[in-house]
């Protein structure tokens, strides 16, 4: 009887009891590397984990880096983020990861939509309680992307552009949303260009791709900034020349972040577009760095 005792006890300490337990999502995947403090990493639209490479090699070193595959996005199958909302049900499943795999209060680095879904998270757990993110990086994000282009902007404003996104997307495929802001016509098509240029697709499931985009048009965390109990640091492309659009972002971001309750950190990335990680990866790196000191 005690040695079967011990071998059940084997049995259940060996690797393949301990896969049964991995984290297994339909709308996510997440592949783990190096050891010490946990940090997550999430794309951005229509982008996937190849995005945060130089980022993730700088880092496994001392963390243990967790890379979130978003399905849908790239060749991974949509999943469940075909059907209904995408960034809502993406921000449930980060907060189910980190309550699973027991990571306690994880930073959390979200690169557009992905920073979305990193406040969400936040204002979920602030709201709800349970695991959250203890500290997040929003890269080139906004609690609501319309507000970087004019600050006046509403929901009520963007709606009609981002349902035209939204079947131009899924009718045409991503490609063709690069030429929607120039022929929208009237007071919206600067408003469409400048969400529609900066986009950088790495491709994935048209469905999907339409969805999430509609809902990072359309989408307004502003409200929901008070729940957010977790520091967050906002890093953003940069120009110094003032007649750039990059050059006016900083009342921008500020006005957007205004809501929370502890402030925000700001860190602005000088010639840097939309994807800050890869256009200047040196000060991005050495951003990141300071976030996670």
């Amino acid at each position: 009887m005690f040695r079967l005792i011990l071998i059940a006890l084997c049995l259940i300490a060996s690797p393949v009891a301990a896969a049964a337990q991995a984290f297994v999502s339909d709308r996510i995947s997440v592949e783990t590397r190096g050891r010490g403090p946990d940090v997550i990493l999430v794309p951005g639209l229509a982008s996937t984990p190849a995005v945060w490479r130089r980022t993730a090699e700088a880092l496994d070193d001392r963390h243990r880096v967790h890379l979130v595959s978003i399905k849908g996005f790239g060749t991974l199958p949509a999943g469940a983020n075909a059907d209904g909302p995408v960034v809502g049900p993406l921000a449930d499943e980060l907060r189910r990861f980190i309550a699973q795999e027991r990571l306690g209060r994880p930073a959390v680095i979200g690169h557009s939509m992905g920073g979305l879904v990193a406040l969400r998270a936040a204002a979920d757990a602030g709201r709800l309680g349970g695991a959250g993110p203890g500290r997040i990086m929003v890269v080139d994000a906004s609690p609501f992307f319309p507000a970087l282009i004019h600050h006046g902007a509403t929901v009520g404003d963007v709606e009609p552009v981002a349902r035209l996104a939204y079947s131009a997307v899924l009718f045409l495929g991503a490609e063709a949303v690069a030429d929607q802001g120039s022929i929208l016509g009237g007071r919206l098509a600067p408003q469409a260009e400048a969400v529609f240029s900066t986009l950088g697709w790495q491709g994935g499931d048209r469905g999907v791709i339409a969805q999430a985009l509609y809902e990072v048009m359309t989408l307004d965390l502003r409200h929901r900034l008070s729940e957010v109990q977790a520091p967050v640091t906002v890093v953003y492309g940069w120009s110094r020349n003032p007649d750039a659009a990059r050059g006016r972002l900083d009342p921008l971001f500020r006005a957007a972040y205004a809501s929370l309750p502890s402030g925000a950190r700001f860190e602005r990335i000088e010639g840097a577009e939309h994807m800050v990680m890869i256009d200047q990866p040196n000060r991005f790196l050495a951003a990141v760095r300071r976030f996670l000191a």
